[in-house]
C-alpha cells in the first residue's frame, strides 16, 4: 500500500477539506490506497483516539460567543475552549467558534449534549471537535453553552471573546436594549452569583453564615451575638453579589435595579447566563 502514488493535489483537496496537516493527509490516502472518503474517516478516527488522549488536559483559553435573536426573544452562549492563548486567537477557531454558536441560535438545543449531536456542514459536531484536535494538537471541546428566554434579551461579548453574558427583560420593548446591555456589562464587571437575594443557592447562603460567625468569633465578639451579625453580613454579601441590588457601575449612587425602574417603573431583569474562560 506503500506503493500507492498519491498526487499532491489529492493531497492539498484532503487538507482543504479537513484541515489535518499535509503529511497527515498523504499518510490518510496511502492508507486508504488513494480512497478520498475512506482517507476522511481515516483522520476522523485518529483526531477521536487524540481526543480522547487529551481528554484530561486543562483547555483553560478559548473564545466566548454570545448570539441574540433578531426578534431579541433567545439568546444563546457558548464556550469553545483550547489549552493555549495561540490557538484562541487564531481566526479560524474564532470563526469556527462563531459558527457554533450560530448553529446553537438557530437549533436552539436544550443542552449542551445536544448541542453536540447538531451537525455543522453535514458533520456532528462530536466529530467536529475530535477533527480540531487532530488538526491542531490541543484539546479542543465545546465546554459550555447556556441560554435564555425572555420578553427581551440581550448579550454582551467582553475583553476579546473572554467572556459573554445574557440578560432578561421583562418588557419587549427594543428601546430597552441599551440599557439590557448595561447590565450585561455589569455581570460581566462584578460577576454576581443570583439575580436577587432569593436566587442565591442555600448552600451559598449557609457557607456565608458559617464564615460571618467566624469572623465574628475572631474578632472577639460573644457568643450569643454571632448569629445576629454574621446575618448582617450575609445582607451585605446580597447587596455585592446579587445582580438587582449590586451598585450600578455606570453610576456609583443607584442600584442596578434602580437604573432599570429609571428607564421605565417596570422595568427589571428576570435573569441572566453568564459564561468566561477559566
Amino acid at each position: 500500500m506503500s506503493d500507492v502514488n498519491i498526487s499532491a493535489s489529492a493531497v492539498k483537496d484532503l487538507r482543504d477539506q479537513t484541515g489535518a496537516g499535509m503529511m497527515d493527509c498523504k499518510k490518510a490516502l496511502v492508507e486508504a490506497a488513494g480512497n478520498f472518503d475512506k482517507a476522511i474517516e481515516l483522520l476522523r478516527l485518529r483526531g477521536q483516539k487524540m481526543s480522547e488522549k487529551r481528554a484530561d488536559r486543562d483547555a483553560k483559553e478559548g473564545v466566548v460567543i454570545a448570539l441574540v435573536s433578531d426578534d431579541h426573544k433567545k439568546g444563546i452562549v457558548v464556550r469553545v475552549s483550547c489549552e493555549t492563548d495561540f490557538v484562541s486567537k487564531n481566526e479560524d477557531f474564532i470563526n469556527l467558534t462563531k459558527e457554533i454558536a450560530a448553529i446553537a441560535l438557530k437549533n436552539y438545543p436544550a443542552s449542551l449534549e445536544e448541542l453536540y449531536q447538531l451537525s455543522y456542514n453535514g458533520v456532528p459536531l462530536q466529530t467536529v471537535m475530535a477533527e480540531q484536535v487532530a488538526k491542531i494538537g490541543e484539546k479542543i471541546e465545546i465546554a459550555d453553552y447556556q441560554k435564555i428566554e425572555a420578553p427581551l434579551v440581550t448579550s454582551y461579548i467582553h475583553m476579546g471573546n473572554k467572556a459573554g453574558v445574557l440578560v432578561g427583560l421583562n418588557l419587549s420593548d427594543k428601546q430597552y436594549v441599551e440599557a439590557g446591555r448595561d447590565v450585561a456589562m455589569q455581570v460581566a464587571a462584578m460577576k454576581p452569583v443570583a439575580l436577587d437575594k432569593d436566587d442565591v443557592p442555600q448552600e451559598i447562603i449557609s457557607k456565608e453564615i458559617e464564615i460571618g460567625k467566624e469572623i465574628a468569633r475572631n474578632e472577639g465578639k460573644s457568643e450569643d451575638m454571632l448569629d445576629k451579625i454574621a446575618l448582617g453580613k450575609l445582607n451585605r454579601f446580597f447587596k455585592d453579589n446579587t445582580l438587582l441590588n449590586q451598585i450600578f457601575v455606570k453610576d456609583g449612587k443607584i442600584s442596578v435595579a434602580e437604573y432599570l425602574k429609571s428607564k421605565n417603573p417596570e422595568l427589571t431583569a428576570i435573569g441572566f447566563k453568564h459564561v468566561k474562560l477559566g
